[in-house]
Formats: C-alpha cells, structure tokens, sequence
C-alpha cells in the first residue's frame, strides 16, 4: 500500500477515546436533581430576505403580517404577495434560576418553503414554555452556518441556510419559580450516565473529601447527600464544594458510528474476539459520448446526435485480514488501514464484526 493510501485509511478513525480511567470534577459528569433548565417555543416572522422567502402557497406568513399590519392601523384589501418573508419556529433553553433581563440564544427555523433565512431579522417573538405563559421574547439579526447562491438550476447550497441563531437574542421576561428552602438537610446528585462503578466511585469521592459518611447510593444513577450541620444553611457552598471534588470516571467499551457524516469514534478499551475480514469493491462506470451525424451535402438526411454508451466494470483483489484473540482497536486500526477501508466500509465492518459476535463493546448508531 502507498502512502497517500496509508494517509487516506487513517482518516477513517477520527478520534480514539480515553481508556476510560481519567480524573475529572463531579460537575463534569452530575447534576443536582432539580436543577434544569426549560424549553421555549414561539412562532415569529422573518423579514428582509432576498426573494427566497416563503412563496404564495404558503399562507401563513401572509397572513401573520396582515395581523401584524393591522395593529399599526393598516388595513389590507385581498392577499398581498411580498417574497422578503418567512414563517419560522423560534426556540430556546431557558436555564434554571434565570432572572428578568437575562440573555439567552435563540434559536430560528422555516416551517414553509424559503429557500434561505441570509440576510433575515426576525421579529419581535413571545417564548412560551409548556404552560403557555410567556418566559422570553426574541428578536435580532440572524446568524447562519450555511449560505445559498445562484437560482433553482445553476445554483449552490452549502449546510442548512433555513435554520439559523441569534446569540443573546432573548430575553428573559419571567423566571422560573423554584421554593428553595433556608435548610436543607438532604440533596440528590445525578450521574448523566448511568453506571454502578461511577455511583460507587462518586460516594467514595464524596465522603473522602467530607470526612465521613454523608454520601450513600440510590441506584445506578443517584447518590444522596446528608449535608453536614454547619452546610444546611449554606447548600449552595455545599454544591460548590461537591461540584469540585475529583473521581476517577469509569467508561464502557464503545463504538459510536454516525453514518450521515462517515465519523467512527473507537474508544480504547474496546477489544475483539478472533475474527476475519475479507474486504473487495466491484467499482462499475458507464459513461456516454454524443457523437453527431452529419448527413452528405444536399441529401435528404438530417442531423442527429448518436450516444455512444461504453460500460467498464473492475472489481478489486479482495484482501483478507486476520485478528487473534484479545486484539485491540490499535490491531482493529491497523487491519482497516492495510486493507485500505473508507469511512462508509468501516461501518459496515463494524456492523458485521458486532453480528458476527466478536465485537467486545457496544456500537451506537447515531
């Protein structure tokens, strides 16, 4: 195998996760139960595109900016047709102990047929949280990760230019009640993942830097937490002081494959049962040339164009590869890249590997 293809295959795995035994904080990895934030929605108006707004099928639009209008005493006869505008959905994560005035990002989706939000200022826009009361407004410029250029035949369109962000586009207007008391004697921690080994780590952690007991598990996923006497007044330095002591994470052995964009993410513990690979391409290309035919000067013939259609089919050599028992993902890596592998084709070997049954680790298909 040459180098370009050596360098090519190694692009395959895009990153290898830790062994699984690193030290990091209790904030890193829990929560305190409780403590959330919240979901807002609102539908709202975007103004000042460039002809690739919603289109006059789509009546909504049309009909929020007569709404609109009429509230600055403008009164409209039959349907308008404007094409600087679109209908979007307007959403936001309103964050645990958010007060009145706080910022917060937004963020903006066509619901109609526009064809780019570039250039867009959305409205002045109610975020309502599950309730129906309203939490937010939104408003602003937007802020898009993609662009499109050109017209529907000869145009380009790079990412998703309907969907876009306005950082600190909201604000804040009512905040969450949340009935904290003076005294508290008890709190709940929650790992983001569930994992008997971090539970166990996380009390032991706990009660080390505490100097006692006052950590005990509830599940997989919860440890309890009685505060010491001179702490249940002062539950929020508690939470700062647990939120900072360090433990040891534990990790399961696993493969994360996202097909959509060909990234595979192999952690290192992950090892195989003896296996073999065998790994070939059949690459067929048809490709058609226009030959014109020119009738003889004064004959009756005309011009036509004849295709010329020629079909080329090679299938590569299939190679073959053999892992033994206890091999690692470093062997895994250095087998997918001697047989030269792209993205698409390592995850349908990993596929294969786990059905075969010699896959030590969980495959997650995003």
């Amino acid at each position: 195998m040459n180098m370009k293809k050596q360098l090519s295959a190694l692009t395959l795995i895009l990153a290898l996760a830790s062994s699984g035994h690193a030290e990091t904080r209790i904030k890193d990895i829990a929560h305190i139960s409780g403590v959330r934030s919240n979901t807002l929605v609102g539908y709202g108006l975007v103004i000042g595109l460039n002809k690739t707004g919603d289109k006059k099928q789509t009546l909504f639009p049309q009909q929020t900016l007569v709404n609109m209008l009429s509230q600055f005493g403008l009164t409209l006869n039959g349907n308008i047709r404007v094409e600087n505008i679109a209908g979007v959905i307007v959403t936001a994560d309103l964050p645990a102990f958010s007060r009145p005035g706080s910022p917060i990002d937004v963020t903006v989706s066509s619901i109609g047929d526009a064809t780019s939000l570039q250039g867009g200022v959305l409205l002045r826009t109610p975020l309502n949280g599950p309730d129906g009361q309203t939490y937010a407004l939104a408003n602003g410029s937007l802020v898009l990760g993609g662009y499109s250029a050109g017209n529907a035949a000869t145009g380009i369109t790079v990412n998703h230019p309907t969907v876009g962000r306005i950082p600190n586009g909201g604000t804040v207007e009512r905040s969450v009640t949340v009935g904290a008391p003076q005294v508290v004697e008890t709190l709940d921690l929650i790992l983001d993942q569930l994992d008997f080994t971090n539970v166990g780590r996380v009390v032991s952690a706990v009660n080390s830097s505490f100097g006692g007991p006052i950590a005990s598990p509830v599940d997989g996923r919860s440890v309890r937490m009685s505060l010491p006497p001179d702490y249940q007044r002062r539950w929020v330095d508690f939470i700062g002081v647990v939120e900072n002591v360090m433990v040891v994470v534990d990790a399961k052995a696993k493969i994360v494959v996202d097909e959509r964009t060909g990234t595979v993410v192999i952690g290192n513990d992950v090892t195989l049962a003896p296996v073999s690979i065998s790994h070939g391409n059949l690459s067929i290309q048809i490709d058609t040339q226009f030959n014109v035919s020119q009738p003889m000067p004064y004959s009756l013939g005309q011009t036509v164009t004849v295709p010329q259609q020629s079909v080329k089919a090679e299938e590569q050599q299939s190679n073959f590869v053999t892992l033994k028992q206890g091999a690692t993902v470093d062997d895994l890596i250095r087998a997918l890249n001697s047989l030269g592998v792209t993205p698409r084709d390592t995850i349908a070997i990993l596929e294969a590997i786990k059905a075969a049954g010699a896959l030590q680790a969980e495959l997650q298909i995003l």
